[in-house]
């Protein structure tokens, strides 16, 4: 009776001792809640029949793409290769899921004459679209805390050779067997117990994923037991081809920096550059092969162990019956295959990435981030990336050398986005662009100097009653009154006062004492309004030096406050991300462009062509060295106290860009706006497409020809007329004769056409 009485009270516990395993295994296995790293994407590469594309440009972007470089066009034999002929490309386009769209691989020619897509066409009835997408450039992920990486695969949808490998290599009897196997386990214990220590362990796949998915790797009896419960419980709740789904997702094969290489879908593409849908005989062996010590038999380090287990796995396949004995010589014969070079852990871009991750963290929690799986498309142009990081390497060389500085001190950020949306299209955050440290595009807060004046000059044009762009001004000394009882003289950067001059000409040649005068007739609060209105967004305290560049900001601040110049005065908030999918290809949200009034269109259009004239006749004007005039460039140059800073801010009909150029310990690059930052502005600038920029004057703007020496109307036949634009109403009422002493103009029978703007500059400069 004692002994019935024991015997219940025994299979009582292990009934409840197991069913406790088996909460634990519903709980976790049903639901497949892996972490997974969301993933961020650039832009993708839309190519078109006209489009502006170098031959070494488009190959730069498909080696970022992870594209595999072949030298045969027969050798295109899977997804993910491509071959070039001079300008010639063939490719065997990769699947992907776009979101809106999903497309699959296809075969593709590219044609490029004098930098355009000449023509675009492919292989049997594949009808090529007007506009092709390239599967994007993987910028970067946001991984887990436990750091590890995965790519999900379903069992319909991987090379049946795999599974068969598998089962063939690990655990025969997996579909026979209930999870464990009694005889290998007792045949183990009886080497543990004379060993007195855990050295074999008999595994099933069922164990071996109760272990990963559940367990800890600790090597003790009561980890074992638990090993077996939690197997019996997988056995009994879900199927066998459940559980080899789950072990294909879960399994570790290697390393990676901190990022650790989970399942055979990312190790398909660590390995081999490619999807698991597209693995061969002797690939497939050698990734199965890791599973008996991926660290051991790492084949990048260790390429000669790797291809002695790959060889055992494939003589395992042949007497297995998986393969045919002339196939595993076949594999065998084949050399390992490994790519040297694979999908990076760490960001391409960290410090666009850094941007990215920003800006989801006023949305999301960073958890979230870094377990949902989300897909998150940016406006990254890899392109415009590369080429400002390569123009960075190449000027700040160039700038040591000719200034004799040390380029180890010098530090530089980019900032470049689209002048009509703000998307930012490149982020570089310092001289080493893949070091992901100190972004100095977002958080390196600098003195300005003279890229505030547009703000001082903007307000004053917005009284047109008072200031038009040949409103005289006085350029000669002023005295601002300090709080201590001092004065504050600012003084020109020539060390000279020029009298009475035209408005324009303050800015054009950022002269300081009359660019004072006019900011403090506005008033600093009216200044700091207009900053605001421009899309400075920090509360600030203005000081009269606040008025020649002493408040600070970031490289992107910068460019948030010159892209509402840019785009004519409306303003839209710097933005990286485009769309955001979850791992099911639903949408989670989209960031479409919003676009606000925030200033005058009038007073912006007449500032912009003092922007324009400043890179034509002013402290700009050797960027006509760099860049073609016929582009229209606007731009202003920032120096500061002692050359500490060197900044540039301009923008064409398609883009802004803003450079900073200095030195982290606040001393002195002995670089002026022109000479360093407006250096790397234009060698970038002349990398990418460009569009002219156009400026088109709106309703509330006329031109009116007046006389150059005096300011006042005038018959358009005079030597001197020229066209200005003025806000409407501000029109000079008074008129003058031909000035004294000029002959009326022979031309076209004394009907010349005035000169515009730009040319009164140039003339005026002479």
């Amino acid at each position: 009776m004692v002994f019935l009485v024991g015997l219940g009270g025994a299979g009582l516990a292990f009934y409840y001792y197991f069913q406790g395993f088996n909460r634990a295994v519903l709980e976790k296995f049903e639901a497949r809640l892996w972490e997974l790293p969301a993933r961020v994407y650039a832009r993708p590469l839309e190519l078109y029949p006209g489009l502006i594309l170098g031959s070494d440009m488009l190959e730069r972007e498909l080696n970022l793409m992870g594209y595999q470089k072949i030298s045969l066009p027969g050798n295109l034999d899977i997804p993910g290769k491509y071959n070039r002929m001079g300008n010639r490309f063939e490719l065997f386009c990769r699947p992907f899921d776009f979101g809106d769209k999903k497309v699959g691989s296809f075969w593709l020619e590219i044609k490029i004459e004098d930098g355009r897509v000449s023509g675009l066409k492919s292989r049997g009835n594949y009808n090529v679209p007007d506009m092709v997408r390239l599967d994007p450039v993987l910028v970067g992920s946001f991984y887990p805390a436990s750091k590890e990486d995965r790519i999900l695969v379903e069992m319909d949808k991987i090379p049946q050779l795999l599974p068969k490998t598998i089962i063939s290599v690990e655990d025969r009897r997996f579909y026979t067997h209930y999870g464990v196997e009694p005889k290998a386990i007792l045949r183990a214990l009886v080497v543990n117990l004379k060993k007195q220590e855990m050295t074999q362990g008999a595994s099933t796949i069922t164990q071996q994923l109760a272990r990963n998915f559940f367990l800890t790797k600790e090597k003790t009896w009561t980890r074992k037991l638990n090993e077996v419960f939690m197997s019996a419980a997988l056995e009994l709740n879900y199927t066998k081809d459940d559980i080899l789904e789950a072990y294909v997702n879960e399994v570790y094969l290697g390393q990676d920096g901190n990022r650790s290489i989970h399942g055979f879908g990312l190790a398909s593409v660590f390995y081999f550059g490619k999807s698991i849908q597209n693995l061969k005989a002797h690939e497939v062996a050698l990734l199965v092969g890791l599973l008996k010590g991926p660290s051991y038999y790492n084949p990048r380090k260790y390429p000669d162990r790797a291809i002695n287990r790959r060889n055992t796995v494939l003589k395992t396949m042949a007497l297995q019956g998986v393969l045919s004995g002339g196939q595993a010589g076949e594999a065998r014969a084949m050399p390992l295959g490994v790519i040297k070079k694979p999908t990076r852990a760490n960001s391409l871009f960290p410090a666009y990435l850094d941007l990215v991750k920003r800006q989801l963290l006023k949305e999301y929690r960073e958890d979230d981030l870094r377990s949902m799986g989300l897909r998150i498309f940016t406006a990254l142009d890899p392109q415009v990336q590369l080429a400002a990081e390569l123009t960075v390497e190449a000027q700040l060389d160039r700038l040591a050398v000719k200034k004799g500085l040390r380029k180890e001190k010098l530090e530089v950020s980019v900032v470049v986005a689209a002048t009509g949306s703000n998307e930012i299209q490149a982020l570089v955050g310092g001289k080493i662009p893949h070091y992901n440290g100190f972004n100095r595009a977002l958080d390196a807060r600098r003195p300005i100097g003279s890229l505030i004046k547009p703000a001082i000059f903007l307000t004053a044009l917005g009284h047109p009653d008072t200031y038009t762009l040949v409103t005289r001004v006085n350029d000669g000394p002023v005295k601002v009154p300090m709080v201590d009882g001092g004065n504050w003289v600012p003084r020109n950067f020539d060390r000279k006062y020029h009298g009475q001059i035209p408005l324009y000409l303050a800015l054009v040649n950022s002269y300081n004492a009359s660019t004072v005068r006019i900011g403090m007739d506005m008033g600093l609060a009216q200044v700091l309004e207009t900053l605001q209105k421009m899309g400075f967004q920090r509360q600030v305290a203005m000081y009269p030096s606040s008025l020649l560049g002493s408040l600070e900001m970031s490289p992107l601040e910068v460019a948030q406050i010159y892209q509402t110049l840019a785009s004519g005065g409306f303003y839209s908030s710097a933005r990286s991300i485009r769309t955001i999918y979850r791992p099911d290809g639903g949408l989670v949200q989209r960031y479409p462009l919003a676009i606000e009034q925030h200033l005058d269109l009038g007073a912006v259009f007449l500032l912009n062509k003092m922007l324009q004239a400043v890179v034509m006749e002013g402290t700009a004007k050797s960027l006509e060295k760099i860049l073609p005039q016929d582009l229209g460039v606007a731009g202003k140059t920032g120096s500061t106290n002692n050359l500490k800073d060197s900044w540039f801010a301009g923008f064409t009909g398609n883009r802004l860009a803003v450079v900073w150029v200095g030195r982290d310990d606040n001393q002195s690059c002995n670089l002026t706006g022109s000479a360093g930052a407006m250096q790397i502005f234009g060698h970038l600038m002349g990398q990418i497409p460009n569009q002219p920029l156009a400026l088109v004057p709106p309703e509330n703007v006329e031109w009116a020809v007046i006389d150059a020496n005096t300011g006042f109307l005038s018959d358009e036949t005079c030597p001197n007329a020229m066209a200005i634009p003025f806000i409407s109403g501000s029109v000079p009422i008074k008129s003058v004769p031909c000035s004294p002493g000029a002959m009326p103009s022979k031309t076209s029978g004394g009907n010349k056409k005035p000169r515009y703007l730009i040319d009164w500059f140039r003339e005026f400069l002479k």
